[in-house]
């Protein structure tokens, strides 16, 4: 057994809760430094049967495929409330979900680097000091990853090719790259689309793009506005630059098509592949590709960029379907935070309170479909807590890396919810999720319950970013019942809810874990 993987009864029992026990924190921990889970026996053994059964009929460790959508909010997709009713289709991305597993409680970090980062290494950012996005003129005082043991190189240890398709943005300078940090091969960008097709777009950036001086000083900044291919040995080769918000229009097919490739390629090898594909849209600025303007019933440049995202998820999933391997594949299409509304209208759509930047629902609460044909059964529905840092853990589970291999020196944060996700009733073994805001706690939620000791607030509508405050909530914490209030605009507070301390205690406890594991500073 490795540690937060599955648990016997022999283990629950160890650790002090007996199989019968009825208690508020159902979560067992059963390593120090490993985030506590609750024990699932029954669906751990359904789900080891499946992927059992899986290899003896392959040969072979399953596939990974990640699809990450930059800043797409929940409300964007079809089949969660959004689609045409929204004026954007997405019938690829609906049909994920009504083959595979719908999460309702998927959470992200606030911001994209905290999420990237965070996935990768299975810890939180403010541990690994990666809390938010690396901006142009930024001096980093440490390379995060130098100490890191990132999933690729997991992954790649235990033989599989990794490769990851897109956005970056967590590094440009040699040793933070994702050629540097474990991944065989990448081919993207390293900043996000906004800050590579702001020299080129003369409408929007005139002071810039027109003044030679200020264009000389920007470009002085170091901002990468380059396509680029890297090979794990440090290989590193621009394959072209952006010249034009037309030529930024056509990356994502520029990514799709690369990542088709490489799928057709790898499925003829004896390894296994993990891809973790980033598409560069919905980030603002989004300018529509040629073949998609004006293609959504809305015909703005954002709802025109949802359409080809949703094209390009069905292309992806048919060249795994081509190259023979989509039975052996897990595939899981996500969003890297919620809408960043301060672009707005160039910005997705959340039902949530607050959005990109924030804790509230509307900054965390993203789209999550898992999908593994024959695998995961289809029409399924969850409103159990799923962290995306969880797929790190998920993924070592497929690939058969034991836990004990991580350095034990530092703390994880995710769960292995493998059986979660495979059994066919399976239920969430993740107790609580909490959330940052760099190296503020800001809140947690356990079960339907969400404590929130520190708050951001806007001080302009959509404006969660650029005129936005952190605030301390006051006396109390604010404490919401999500079932109640989605939107998280009424606290009950200890009045109606027997349950503040219980949540609290939580965030206690892991306020005090950074003592014992402290925090990372890398000069962010």
């Amino acid at each position: 057994m490795t540690r937060n993987a599955t648990l016997t009864i022999a283990a629950v029992l160890a650790f002090g809760l007996s199989a019968s026990a009825q208690t508020f924190d159902r979560s067992v921990r059963t390593a120090e430094n490993f985030e506590p889970a609750i024990p699932r026996i029954a669906q751990d053994s359904a789900a080891a049967k499946k992927l059992a059964a899986l290899k003896e009929r392959t040969g072979k460790k399953p596939n990974i495929l990640w699809i990450i959508i930059d800043d797409m909010g929940y409300g964007d997709p079809g089949c969660y409330g959004g689609g045409g009713a929204a004026g954007a289709a997405t019938p690829n991305i609906d049909r994920l979900a009504r083959e595979g597993l719908r999460l309702t409680s998927c959470y992200a970090q606030q911001t994209c680097t905290p999420t990237r980062s965070a996935i990768l290494t299975g810890r939180l950012p403010v541990r690994t000091g990666l809390t938010r996005p690396i901006l142009a003129g930024d001096k980093i005082t440490k390379n995060p990853w130098s100490d890191e043991v990132s999933l690729p190189k997991l992954l790649g240890d235990a033989g599989y090719q990794t490769l990851l398709t897109g956005k970056w943005h967590v590094g440009e300078v040699e040793g933070m790259r994702p050629h540097d940090v474990g991944f065989d091969e990448f081919y993207g960008f390293y900043p996000a689309q906004k800050e590579i097709s702001q020299r080129v777009d003369a409408r929007r950036y005139p002071s810039l793009v027109h003044d030679k001086k200020m264009m000389a000083a920007f470009e002085g900044l170091g901002i990468g506005h380059h396509l680029v291919h890297g090979w794990k040995g440090g290989r590193t080769e621009n394959v072209s630059s952006v010249e034009s918000t037309e030529d930024m229009s056509r990356a994502d097919q520029v990514l799709a098509d690369f990542t088709v490739k490489k799928i057709q390629e790898m499925a003829k090898g004896d390894q296994p592949f993990f891809i973790e594909h980033c598409f560069m849209k919905v980030h603002c600025d989004n300018f529509a590709h040629p073949d998609f303007k004006g293609k959504s019933a809305s015909k703005y440049p954002y709802k025109d960029a949802v359409v080809e995202l949703d094209h390009h998820v069905g292309v992806l999933v048919a060249a795994l379907e081509k190259a023979g391997v989509l039975d052996n594949t897990f595939v899981f299409v996500t969003s890297d935070n919620g809408p960043q509304m301060d672009g707005w209208p160039d910005a997705g759509y959340t039902p949530f309170r607050g959005a990109k930047g924030t804790t509230f629902e509307g900054g965390i609460r993203v789209p999550g479909i898992a999908y593994w044909q024959g695998m995961i059964a289809p029409a399924r529905e969850s409103d159990g807590i799923f962290d995306l840092m969880d797929l790190f853990g998920t993924a070592l589970h497929l690939a058969e890396v034991p836990t004990d291999a991580l350095p034990q020196d530092r703390y994880y944060d995710f769960i292995n919810q493998t059986s979660f996700l495979l059994a066919d009733t399976g239920k969430s073994k993740r107790e609580v999720a909490y959330f940052w805001w760099g190296k503020e706690l800001m809140a947690c939620r356990m079960r339907q319950y969400k404590a929130h000791i520190k708050v951001v607030i806007p001080s302009v509508m959509h404006s969660y970013i650029d005129q936005a405050t952190v605030q301390d909530v006051g006396l109390a914490p604010w404490f919401f019942d999500l079932y109640l209030d989605p939107k998280e605009e009424a606290s009950v507070g200890h009045r109606l809810s027997p349950w503040l301390a219980s949540v609290a205690s939580k965030l206690r406890a892991h306020g005090a874990l950074l003592r014992k594991y402290p925090p990372k500073n890398i000069g962010l």
